[in-house]
Order: structure tokens, then C-alpha cells, then sequence
């Protein structure tokens, strides 16, 4: 399927190795690279928390990347469709900006980071917009609210343009 202009409609390019992704109106798939890990979770809230893009050093290194693209999803509305077997977990406090352990949640398979649990966000959980099968969503309903640690930002890298700058955490609010 070809992208088209009309970012309102899904659009699933050949991207991993599952073909059975979707999105309607209230929810949507995020899928691992070899498809063997795939959550269902809400496109709107209250169970869409936040969207936001992390430049924290941590968020670089654990995504091995510059930055990371990311949403949070109340627990309460986060559904495994399959392979929560096949998640293997890591778990660390030592490099988080405030201390608190972060999980880390990876297919055992191709070792995709699915999503991230901390202690500072109970019944929460910190997807990647990576995962999300419907590539239309992150340019609409999905779009990063706020960019956090800009100061760790790499220079060669800009702020969008009507996405609030933050030093530092930005605290999650409802938005969507």
C-alpha cells in the first residue's frame, strides 16, 4: 500500500514482518519488528495519556538513537494480544534522570523495545511510536505534544514547531 497525502485514512507500509496490523477510530496495533509481540492499545483518552519525544541520555542509549518517539498508555487500557511470553525484561535505576527503576520491556525474538514501566509513572506504561502499525497515526492522532531534556538535545537536531520545549521531565497531562 502506497502512502498517500490523506493522512486521515491507515496507512501500513511493508514494515516487519506481521501483516495483520490495524487502526479504527478509538484503537490500534504496535507490533515488534518479527511481529511475534503485538499490543492493542486506545487512540484517544482517557487511556492515551501522552505523546511526547525524550532526549534524555537514557532514552538515547536504550533506543540507540538520538532521541525517542514515544506514548504513554494507562495499564488499564493496554492489552497483549500476543507474545507477552516473548518479552524479556531489564530493569535499572542507575541512569534515569530521576532515580527511579525503569523496566524495560524487549521481544526475545528480535529484541524490540515494546515499552518502558517506571516507578514514577504507576499504572503506566511508555510505548515506542516505532511500534505502531498504522504509520498515519503518528502524524495525526498520535503526534508528540511536548519534547523533554532539550538540553541533551543534539545540536543538529531542531525543536518542532508547535511542540512545547522542556528542560528537563515534563509531566505527563492528559491532552488527547
Amino acid at each position: 500500500m502506497a502512502a498517500t497525502s490523506d493522512k486521515s485514512k491507515p496507512y501500513f507500509p511493508l514494515a516487519g514482518i506481521a501483516k495483520d496490523g490495524w487502526s479504527n477510530d478509538d484503537e490500534a496495533t504496535a507490533t515488534c519488528f518479527c511481529g511475534t509481540v503485538q499490543l492493542k492499545f486506545p487512540t484517544h483518552g482517557p487511556g492515551l495519556v501522552d505523546v511526547f519525544i525524550c532526549n534524555c541520555t537514557d532514552c538515547r542509549k536504550i533506543t540507540a538513537s538520538m532521541f525517542a518517539s514515544n506514548f504513554v498508555v494507562a495499564d488499564t487500557h493496554l492489552t497483549h494480544l500476543r507474545g507477552k511470553e516473548n518479552l524479556s525484561t531489564y530493569s535499572q535505576s542507575h541512569t534515569t534522570a530521576s532515580g527511579n527503576v525503569m523496566t524495560n520491556s524487549f521481544c526475545k525474538t528480535c529484541g524490540t523495545l515494546m515499552y518502558r514501566v517506571g516507578q514514577g509513572f504507576p499504572g503506566m506504561s511508555i510505548l515506542r511510536l516505532g511500534t505502531v502499525d498504522d504509520f498515519n497515526l503518528v502524524e495525526t492522532k498520535l503526534k508528540p505534544r511536548v519534547e523533554q531534556f532539550i538540553e541533551d538535545r543534539v545540536a543538529w537536531l531542531g525543536g518542532k514547531e508547535g511542540v512545547e520545549q522542556v528542560e528537563g521531565a515534563a509531566m505527563f497531562k492528559a491532552k488527547r
